[in-house]
């Protein structure tokens, strides 16, 4: 069996709780790990992204099999799960933390992110225009443990019944041929 050569994608679409939840679920996805990215401060607190003075998004750094599922897959799932026309916010979280943004890694994906803009602008029924941000990923630093998996060990708490639960029907409903297998058997959870 030979070795995966994994790649890596750093999206910021709100709040990290959802967008990890989201995509820790797609097939081909080996991690979605929470963080902070697209910023001037070094090793940022939680309380510092909050503040809106460090200059970094909520974003989460995945690790992904292209064999399995396409960067421009994750771009669908991205671009359809968060409005990408707020500018610095994401329904009730407001902030330039909660930025759509894409912190590119390579010219492939820079040029992947502006196609599927372009397409979305030209072909979509969205609100406005799309204001996210297309960036050279610098750095990425973890969330604190207790952001990790939010989601999954929250599942009653009100945010989570509220703005993630949601998305995750939207992801089943949308994506559901991209969904893994362990998270389709327990679709019924996911779903209430």
């Amino acid at each position: 069996m030979g070795t995966i050569n994994l790649e890596t994608a750093t999206l910021a679409g709100g709040c990290f709780w959802c967008t990890e939840a989201i995509f820790k679920r797609l097939k081909g996805v080996a991690s979605a790990v929470p963080g902070y990215s697209g910023g001037k401060v070094e090793n940022p607190s939680y309380e510092q992204v909050s503040s809106g003075m460090s200059g970094h998004a909520e974003a989460i750094q995945i690790q992904f099999d292209p064999n399995e599922i396409s960067y421009d897959q994750l771009l669908d799932v991205f671009f359809k799960l968060h409005d990408p026309t707020q500018m610095n916010r994401q329904g009730n979280d407001v902030g330039e933390q909660y930025r759509s943004a894409v912190f590119y890694h390579s010219e492939e994906q820079k040029k992947a992110v502006e196609k599927k803009i372009e397409d979305l602008e030209s072909n979509s029924n969205l609100k406005g225009k799309i204001v996210t941000q297309v960036e050279s990923f610098k750095s990425f630093y973890e969330a604190e443990d207790y952001h990790k998996n939010y989601y999954d060990k929250n599942r009653s708490a009100g945010y989570c019944r509220i703005v993630i639960d949601p998305k995750i029907h939207k992801l089943y409903r949308d994506f559901g041929d991209k969904v893994k297998k362990d998270f389709k058997n327990k679709i019924k959870n996911d779903l209430g």
